[in-house]
């Protein structure tokens, strides 16, 4: 209807122009005749469009309705299916109710008819048992409530005295038992791990054939031996002592690059700083591999399968650290023997008690590099290496850092202990070594009615001597276990210390 009003306008149009223009009637018509032909031609075409639109639009329609109803359908036949399922999983719960009803009214029937025997069994019991009081009046004239009280008073002092021996002699077999046990386990586990001891320090030295080198080494303002200070992260010291180069580092390692490269460059002779990069970096990838056969070969000398890579590489670094003197690498093979020689003879886990073993001390390879203490260091390097955490926890608990979960952590406490304590195992300065007596000491002395303290067995025994008019045996045992935790808690040292408390007292008379 709208391209019939638009038609007549231009139709219009055209007339009044027509007419203006002074056009023929004839030529008016003519071209109103093609305007026309023109303009039915092109409301047939829009009409013919518009109903394919529709016709297309309709299709989608029905399309979008059949897939919506086929997945109406589909989600309903599958909760009918799982209606169904849910009835038949009913069903058969119900059947099995309906069996345990029948078993329980069963039972109840059965635990019925035995409460009626015991009942007149007890019946019969009591009706003995009341002659018997009777009888028993008659004899020794006590009412049975008398009778009962004195009855239990003697049944309770007999027991309580049978309970003692009895608990004497359990506590007294055991710790025989426990003590010969495990003196037989850990002299077995030693026997079977000879190890040789190794001591070294935080430091390294060269030896010169000539002093002359000296004066090389330091180069012209000092840039060679900044450039090999730089280049390894060490500190090289050059003094008067004669034929000696000094190279002090925390870093086992970098204090090992230092050295060879040093060497290297000495029996060169060339030495100027873009050499000394060559020489450092040649060096360094040389003890890169001595470091991953270390760890290679230690972990087969352990025993231990499928570590990562990364986590061999750190054994490895390993081979140069010392703790108190004592190789840490070594120290950790170590203690993996004895853990797994241990665990086997108490027949549990050997495999994990030598992984244990080998990885408990891991964080050393890395805590001069990282915040936090070796143990809760080495802890985060298993598991972010996969490790269970079993194994974490006998890591964060070889010192008691966290509580022992399995017996294998208890286990590899023993072993760590007995690596450490053996003699000749570990060395220290003599300095810490009179400071942490001295320590021990003064906490001993610390303690109310205590005379005198000493050290002795090279710190391995504080004997504390209390004075007898003060202190009850009973307070000096307390003074032993009170003055053994507090060494616990202040003071870091290898091994353990046994306090021994010392009462005596002495009384003399003249008879004259």
């Amino acid at each position: 209807m709208i391209f019939l009003y638009i038609a007549s306008g231009i139709i219009a149009g055209f007339v009044i122009r027509s007419i203006f223009a002074g056009k023929s009637r004839k030529d008016e018509v003519g071209e109103l005749k093609e305007k026309m032909a023109r303009l039915s031609d092109e409301m047939r075409q829009k009409l013919e469009n518009k109903e394919k639109e529709v016709s297309e639009e309709k299709k989608k329609i029905n399309e979008d309705f059949r897939k919506s109803t086929a997945q109406t359908r589909d989600e309903i036949k599958k909760m009918k299916e799982e209606i169904e399922t849910k009835s038949k999983t009913i069903e058969r719960k119900a059947d099995v109710l309906e069996k345990k009803e029948i078993e329980i009214k069963g039972k109840e029937d059965n635990l019925e008819s035995i409460r009626s025997k015991f009942e007149e069994k007890e019946k019969f019991v009591n009706e003995i048992l009341q002659k018997e009081n009777t009888m028993l009046e008659k004899i020794s004239g006590m009412s049975p409530k008398e009778a009962r009280e004195e009855l239990m008073s003697r049944v309770e002092e007999e027991a309580k005295e049978d309970a003692q021996k009895n608990y004497k002699q359990i506590v007294d077999n055991a710790k025989r038992d426990a003590q010969r046990e495990s003196i037989e386990i850990l002299a077995q586990a030693i026997q079977r791990n000879a190890s040789e001891v190794t001591q070294e320090s935080t430091v390294s030295t060269v030896s010169l054939t000539d002093d002359d080198m000296k004066g090389r080494i330091i180069g012209r303002e000092g840039r060679n031996i900044r450039t090999l200070e730089a280049e390894t992260g060490v500190n090289i010291i050059i003094d008067d002592t004669p034929g000696v180069i000094t190279i002090s580092s925390f870093d086992g390692v970098r204090r090992e690059v230092a050295k060879r490269s040093l060497e290297f460059l000495i029996k060169d002779g060339r030495i100027q700083p873009v050499r000394i990069e060559e020489v450092v970096q040649k060096i360094q990838k040389e003890v890169d591999d001595i470091v991953r056969k270390a760890g290679e070969s230690a972990v087969m000398d352990a025993g231990v399968t499928g570590l990562h890579d990364e986590m061999v590489t750190l054994l490895g670094r390993l081979k140069f650290r010392t703790s108190y003197g004592q190789n840490v690498l070594a120290h950790s093979i170590e203690v993996a023997h004895f853990a797994g020689i241990m665990a086997e003879e108490l027949e549990i886990d050997a495999a994990f008690a030598r992984r244990a073993g080998l990885l408990h001390d891991i964080g050393k390879a890395v805590d001069k590099d990282m915040d936090g203490n070796h143990v809760t260091i080495g802890a985060k390097l298993v598991k972010r290496y996969g490790e269970s955490e079993r194994l974490q926890n006998a890591i964060m608990a070889h010192h008691e850092d966290e509580q022992a979960q399995t017996a294998e952590a208890i286990l590899i406490i023993a072993a760590d202990t007995i690596s450490a304590s053996r003699p000749g195992a570990r060395r220290e300065n003599i300095e810490y070594y009179v400071k942490r007596i001295t320590e021990v000491e003064e906490i001993a002395k610390g303690f109310e009615g205590v005379k005198e303290a000493y050290c002795i067995s090279a710190g391995r025994e504080i004997r504390i001597i209390v004075e007898p008019n003060k202190v009850s045996d009973l307070d000096a045992a307390n003074i032993a276990k009170s003055c053994a935790k507090s060494i616990e808690e202040k003071i870091d040292y290898p091994g353990e210390i046994k306090v021994t408390v010392i009462r005596s007292s002495k009384n003399v008379e003249v008879a004259k």
